[in-house]
């Protein structure tokens, strides 16, 4: 994924803004990146990417490991299967095909 990729969908934030806001604020905690636009506070999707963005960052390593139209329908893949509702305003998961 490419960093002005948007990593939450619900609240349309880019992995750019995260890896920033980790940067600059410092966080000791993953759970802390919600203060970030709401970053994994909507359906939940994002929180495992989040995370490993959150120790990364801490070992100065790359996550690049799929594309951002990947990430997209397994997000659509994740919320059909019941697993998290995005709230009012999300980005809609692409159509299956």
């Amino acid at each position: 994924m490419e960093l002005d990729d948007t990593i939450c969908y619900c609240f349309h934030v880019s992995q750019r803004k995260i890896c920033n806001y980790i940067r600059i604020n410092k966080l000791r905690r993953a759970s802390q990146v919600s203060d970030c636009g709401g970053a994994g506070s909507g359906c939940g999707w994002c929180i495992p990417f989040i995370e490993k963005l959150f120790d990364e960052s801490e070992r100065r390593g790359e996550v690049q490991a799929i594309s951002a139209d990947e990430y997209a329908r397994a997000r659509g893949s994740y919320i059909r299967a019941g697993k998290g509702k995005p709230p009012a305003g999300a980005t809609p998961p692409p159509a299956e095909s």
